[in-house]
């Protein structure tokens, strides 16, 4: 995994964009523009640092989840 792709997957994570809504890879990318524009690379993972430690099974899916929408939303 490339550090592009880690911060991309780190600004869905942190996003407000749910896997249960289905998004398509548009919402995908806006979400993660719109986070990294919002919080930068740094406040994405400090909310990411935080849910780990606050919620991990569920921090851990999410991750999981935002990995593929990542690698699938993003061909570069």
């Amino acid at each position: 995994m490339s550090t592009r792709e880690a911060v991309r997957a780190e600004a869905l994570f942190a996003s407000c964009l749910q896997a249960s809504q289905g998004p398509a890879e548009a919402d995908v990318r806006a979400a993660v523009h719109d986070t990294l524009g919002r919080l930068g690379e740094g406040g994405c993972a400090g909310e990411v640092a935080g849910e780990f430690g606050d919620h991990p099974e569920s921090a851990a899916d999410r991750m999981t989840w935002a990995l593929r929408m990542i690698s699938r939303c993003y061909r570069d």
